[in-house]
């Protein structure tokens, strides 16, 4: 595990119980369970992970709980009813009247190609669920009710779908004009759904401690579920984490590859919020934590350490860097993982993920024992020890070798009489490359010779033979 997020409070001992809450740019709402809606403005100190908190709004006048709170264009605020707010004034827009006796809904706010937004509801009032769209400053309805099985527990926008959990069951509720329903699977034992929107589109749907991702068909897209080490309340989508609030601390996993991050103690966590990337809030009934990230540059060292080199990559590319950096970054990585796949005698990944990246040949057959003179195998460098390999293992390189090897000598004569400049990347910076094509082509040729000696001699025969073969013993003298 490596630390991904640092908690640092936000709101501590607060009187009121804390039933909801969301988050946008530097707004942090909080519903509390006596009807009181508060407004902080949240600001970062730069350079440091402290934080300047004003409370900037309080409305006491609701005369019931807030059961839930939603900001995307104005502010969404539950009562039994929706009621639609401005965010700064809290002066009321408009009121969802056909949606009094609301229990639940759910928000998508949809971006256009041409930068315009677009923002539908779905509202569950006892066993109807409500469609709804935003134009000039009023919810209007999208189209017909649609009648739910049971009362909706928990419900999020999957495309063009709505994954709904019951008390006992998940559906899956199509908008194709039809209303097309599909059944899913048993919420399991804990009898309390779970849906959570992913940012890609899909929703992870929980069934006690496990959690599976579905697209808009219904269909699970992972080969296997995330297991948490207990049952999630609530979830957050943070690519590539999935963050999730267990009854005794948060999880931080990722969802490919399956790899648990991070645990972090907080004192009863019940609600988690976040607003676009990097900003997420953790909230028990009278505390506020925000997870801040830690820098990616600090996760990836970590990863590097644990060979973690999928994760890294995946970190590598949301960098903001400058696009050589990153891309040297990126090679650097994927270098590092082509070499520990090769450690781990899987020669034929090692070898494909060698001939994609256009690493230096001769650091490649620098890897196997006696294919370089040692004079030149002095001037290569790898991050670790290479690995000791003998017998059918040692064949088996070699096999991989040879198709690796095959593969760039072809490409290397159809460029041989070209006069762009011919450059070949290091396995690790710093380490020297070869400039010349026909050179390159006559060690690649004499590496397949001794390849061959050692797996197939009974191939020579043919080679010998051939006049596109041109094997030259360069280091004899």
């Amino acid at each position: 595990m490596h630390d991904a997020y640092e908690p640092v409070p936000i709101l501590e001992k607060l009187p009121l119980q804390i039933d909801c809450l969301a988050t946008w740019d530097d707004w942090l709402l909080v519903g509390t369970k006596p009807g009181h809606l508060l407004l902080y403005r949240i600001k970062k100190d730069a350079g440091t992970n402290r934080f300047e908190v004003t409370l900037e709004k309080s409305n006491k006048n609701f005369s019931k709980k807030i059961q839930q709170v939603s900001v995307s264009l104005p502010s969404f605020v539950s009562e039994n009813n929706i009621h639609v707010h401005d965010l700064l004034t809290f002066q009321q827009i408009t009121v969802v009247s056909k949606a009094r006796g609301a229990t639940l809904f759910a928000c998508d706010l949809q971006q256009s190609s041409s930068g315009e937004a677009r923002l539908r509801m779905c509202v569950a009032v006892k066993r109807k669920i409500l469609l709804y769209y935003w134009k000039d400053r009023e919810f209007h309805e999208l189209q017909g009710d649609f009648a739910a099985p049971d009362i909706p527990k928990s419900m999020a926008w999957c495309e063009n779908s709505i994954c709904v959990g019951f008390k006992r069951d998940y559906y899956l509720i199509r908008m194709d004009g039809r209303g097309s329903v599909k059944e899913l699977f048993p919420t399991g034992k804990q009898l309390e759904p779970l849906v959570a929107p992913l940012a890609d589109g899909k929703v992870a749907v929980g069934q006690d401690d496990l959690t599976v991702v579905l697209n808009e068909e219904g269909v699970c897209t992972q080969k296997c579920a995330l297991n948490w080490t207990d049952i999630p309340v609530a979830m957050e989508h943070q690519p590539p984490y999935i963050i999730a609030v267990l009854p005794r601390y948060v999880e931080i996993r990722t969802l490919e590859p399956r790899l648990l991050v991070q645990s972090v103690e907080l004192q009863r966590p019940r609600f988690i919020t976040s607003a676009g990337s990097n900003v997420v809030y953790v909230a028990s009934n009278h505390f506020v934590w925000r997870l801040v990230p830690i820098s990616i540059a600090s996760q990836i060292r970590q990863l590097l350490q644990d060979k973690q080199f999928e994760l890294a990559l995946q970190l590598a590319k949301m960098k903001d860097d400058s696009d050589a950096d990153k891309r040297q970054q990126i090679h650097h990585i994927q270098n590092l993982f082509a070499f520990n796949l090769f450690c781990q005698k899987r020669f034929d990944d090692s070898m494909q993920v060698f001939a994609k990246l256009g690493t230096d040949p001769t650091h490649v057959i620098g890897l196997y024992p006696d294919l370089l003179p040692s004079d030149y195998c002095k001037q290569l460098h790898y991050p670790n020890p290479l690995p000791v390999m003998s017998g059918a293992e040692l064949e088996k390189a070699h096999l991989a070798l040879i198709d690796y090897l095959t593969q760039k000598r072809s490409h290397l004569v159809k460029q041989l009489n070209d006069s762009d400049p011919f450059t070949t990347s290091p396995l690790m910076e710093g380490t020297p490359t070869i400039k010349s094509r026909k050179k390159l082509l006559q060690i690649i040729d004499t590496t397949l010779l001794k390849c061959y000696l050692h797996v197939r001699p009974s191939d020579l025969l043919g080679m010998c033979f051939s006049p596109a073969r041109h094997f030259l013993w360069l280091y004899s003298h």
